[in-house]
């Protein structure tokens, strides 16, 4: 399980600096003024080999009439979602009265919880502390967010007790496929259908909003470990489940699986949090195949509509192949298999540098890259970087000035010569440096014959 830290506290005491320096993004707004972040922001960090997720909520100010409005509602469904709790004080203004509010919340919520004293540059951090102690947490931090001192030691030594990430699923196992998407779109069905009802039943029993159940099974003699996230929601907690989105079992499923399914619903079209959750699988990497369903409940004209609005939506995701289906009733849900194996292929596929390069060469003789101040951009040659998803890293001169247009032209030319199907492709460049410039400490030699 990867563990999901939440992030509690007054206004502007740093929360979303600290998301920002955990994640290693600008996601969060920061800005010296209060009350920027209302909703929930969930982000993905990594320290060594270890991989967590951070919730980023809005300040609380401590007085009975804001513990009960919606920002903190929403804080306290962060709470909920958490396995641990960073309680983030200001070190300059020193304990108050919000802080004590805030702190009697987090004890009756029963979650670990640890303060975090921010802010510390420029004031004696024993100092600080000492003033904190009457909050009655036996684990307290100091660091400067905005200067990243600190926030190493407290990540360490927070997730100590925690696993590292687990390593990508053998091949033996085959495909780790999660099956993501909003609630009530049709996700329980199609597990029903892949894996069987009696299976189904064993395994969708009620639990946590952020426990994701592996299910082990085969289709036609082939092994897949099916990563589910439907129906663990209660049924008392739809309104809740609505606005939490299943956000944390969405990520974890994600960061576990080898290829993303993302249902939606044919009826209701392409939403806002369906292209959130696409966000999600854009940002990790991950092989993805889209299934549209309960097509059958469909006409021809409200067909044809939903066709294009699919088209002109999804062009950012040109490599995912799309299946309208019926869950129900089991139509093209065999056509989407074929295309999880494709994807699963793709994804894992080698590469010969030898080819590659040569691909290169082909690329540039089709379209050169453009002049930069008169000079000619040079690839030289590519070689495979990674997989999960494939990345090709081009060496050459001045590559760092090469323009996005030049880049996705070369992301289509490789996906398309490769024959990548399912699976997004990543392009890193090398600048090698010039021979003929001089070394640092050196002195440039005079021109002229040699004496």
């Amino acid at each position: 399980m990867i563990p999901v830290i939440a992030l509690v506290g007054r206004p502007n005491v740093g929360k979303s600096t600290l998301f920002n320096v955990f994640t290693r993004s600008r996601d969060a707004i920061v800005a010296d003024e209060p009350g920027l972040t209302r909703d929930r922001q969930y982000g993905v960090g990594e320290r060594g080999e270890r991989v967590f997720i951070v919730v980023d909520t809005g300040g609380l100010s401590g007085t009975r009439q804001v513990l009960d409005d919606l920002m903190a509602r929403q804080t306290r469904l962060a709470i909920d979602e958490a396995d641990e709790v960073l309680f983030i004080v200001d070190a300059r203004d020193g304990l108050t009265a919000g802080d004590r509010q805030i702190a009697d919340l987090l004890r009756k919520s029963g979650k670990s919880c640890r303060v975090v004293i921010n802010k510390i540059d420029g004031v004696d951090p024993d100092q600080a502390a000492a003033d904190f102690y009457a909050l009655g947490f036996a684990q307290l931090d100091c660091v400067a967010a905005s200067q990243r001192k600190g926030t190493g030691a407290l990540l360490d030594s927070l997730l100590q007790d925690y696993p590292p990430a687990q390593a990508a699923a053998d091949e033996s196992a085959g495909p780790s496929v999660a099956i993501i998407g909003r609630p009530n779109v049709g996700k329980s069905t199609l597990i029903n259908r892949l894996v069987g009802e009696e299976r189904v039943v064993a395994f969708d029993a009620p639990g946590t909003t952020r426990d994701t159940i592996e299910v082990p099974f085969e289709r036609r003699g082939k092994a897949y470990t099916l990563i589910d996230t439907a129906g663990v929601r209660r049924r008392g907690k739809v309104r809740e489940a609505v606005e939490k989105f299943s956000v944390i079992k969405a990520l974890d499923a994600i960061e576990k699986a080898d290829v993303v399914v993302l249902v939606i619903d044919a009826r209701e079209g392409l939403t806002d949090q369906d292209l959130t959750l696409l966000g999600y699988v854009l940002d990790a990497g991950r092989a993805l195949v889209i299934a549209i369903n309960k097509w059958d409940g469909l006409d021809d004209y409200q067909r044809e509509q939903n066709r294009e609005n699919l088209q002109r939506r999804l062009e950012f995701v040109p490599f995912a192949a799309r299946h309208f289906i019926s869950a129900k009733h089991g139509t093209g849900v065999g056509d989407l298999m074929k295309s999880v194996d494709q994807a699963y292929a793709s994804a894992r596929a080698d590469f010969n540098t030898r080819y590659l390069t040569d691909l290169l060469e082909e690329a540039v003789f089709r379209h050169n890259p453009p002049l930069h101040h008169g000079r000619r951009i040079k690839l030289r040659y590519a070689h495979q970087g990674g997989r999960r998803p494939p990345v090709i890293v081009i060496h050459g001169n001045q590559t760092n000035r090469l323009p996005q247009s030049y880049l996705r032209y070369l992301t289509g030319f490789f996906i398309d010569r490769l024959g990548l199907k399912g699976t997004p492709l990543r392009i890193e460049t090398r600048a090698g440096e010039n021979p003929y410039a001089p070394k640092k400490g050196s002195k440039r030699r005079k021109q002229g014959r040699p004496s």
